[in-house]
């Protein structure tokens, strides 16, 4: 593998030089550039993304901001995302926002410095004026599961509306009337689809959803837990609890657990954002699932196509119910051998 010495020796220049055009210093002749970078060529010398850029104007790098790495949705979608984009191409440098808008700006910030050649984002809030000037100054953007309002950029995401019906649908004919979400926060757009998405629900079959059956939540285990709480100590609980995340709805079950009581003899619980796990808590967890891999693809395929000046277009896929056995379902029996 060629080294920057061999890069300056086949120039004809310093390391010094051959250094100061790879991080394309203005105090390097033209005659010196043109034959640094013949050279790393010739050698195929691969420094740094920068360098690469000098002669392709490309990095071939992805940025990907999410919201939360500890959240199993988060990183089933990074892993899809990583995956599409290697398959295309792209390298991607992920950032971890942890539902913090500081730390979402400071990693924008870090990527577009790093000339990245687009940008994936599930945004924590509505939108800060670090994220907002990059989309107006045409940095090549898709936004993923949440999006900001009036923010003309591609947006892949999932539609859960018909899946929370099918859910609300589901408990109403298992027998239950009242109904608590764990809401997630308004400043985003699934914070807000989802709640709206359960009060039209319960709309439907005559059931309201009172203030003190709707608890504000962060999308984080310590709020499901801490909401859950306050539903048990009421003087009337509900009958079933909704977490609108994976997290929040694992916050709740330790909060019933704490408690002494059971899911779901004392009270159902039912989560947005399936995951692996629910498959084995005690009981099964009833969740809506996510198309989440599909999600991861096609928001590369998306941010993809308008780094290569093809119109980029927004995705909307079907989320679904899985029924397990956390709201009082009958097990499915067992079917047995008659050999």
């Amino acid at each position: 593998m060629a080294s920057i010495k061999d890069v300056a020796a086949e120039a004809g220049v310093s390391v010094a030089t051959v250094s100061r055009v790879l991080n394309d210093h203005p105090s390097v002749s033209a005659d010196a550039r043109t034959r640094v970078l013949a050279a790393v060529e010739t050698l195929g010398y691969r420094p740094n993304a920068v360098a690469r850029s000098l002669r392709t104007d490309q990095t071939r790098t992805l940025g990907l901001v999410i919201s939360d790495v500890m959240n199993p949705y988060f990183t089933e979608l990074a892993r899809s995302v990583e995956e599409e984009a290697r398959a295309l191409g792209y390298s991607v440098i992920i950032g971890n926002a942890d539902e913090r808008p500081d730390l979402q700006d400071h990693h924008v910030r870090t990527l577009l410095d790093r000339r990245i050649d687009g940008l994936l984002l599930s945004p924590t809030d509505g939108g800060s004026p670090l994220m907002l000037d990059a989309a107006r100054a045409g940095t090549p953007m898709v936004f993923v599961d949440r999006w900001i309002p009036g923010v003309e950029v591609p947006v892949v995401r999932a539609d859960g509306q018909a899946a929370v019906r099918d859910l609300v649908a589901h408990l109403y004919g298992l027998g239950h009337r009242r109904l608590a979400i764990i809401a997630g926060p308004a400043a985003t757009t699934t914070g807000r689809e989802r709640v709206e998405a359960f009060r039209e629900a319960l709309a439907a079959y005559g059931l309201e959803l009172p203030d003190a059956y709707t608890g504000q939540g962060d999308f984080q285990a310590e709020s499901g837990r801490r909401v859950t709480e306050g539903f048990l100590d009421l003087a009337e609980p509900p009958e079933v609890v909704f977490a609108a995340d994976n997290l929040m709805a694992l916050g709740a079950l330790d909060a019933v657990r704490a408690r002494g009581l059971r899911v779901p003899d004392d009270i159902a619980l039912a989560a947005f954002d399936d995951i692996p796990w629910f498959v084995h808590t005690d009981p099964p967890v009833t969740a809506i699932a996510q198309p989440t891999g599909e999600l991861g693809r096609a928001a590369v395929r998306a941010l993809v196509d308008r780094i290569e000046g093809r119109p980029g277009e927004s995705v909307t896929l079907p989320a679904r119910l899985v029924v397990r056995r956390s709201c009082g379902e009958t097990p499915t029996p067992v079917q047995r051998s008659t050999t």
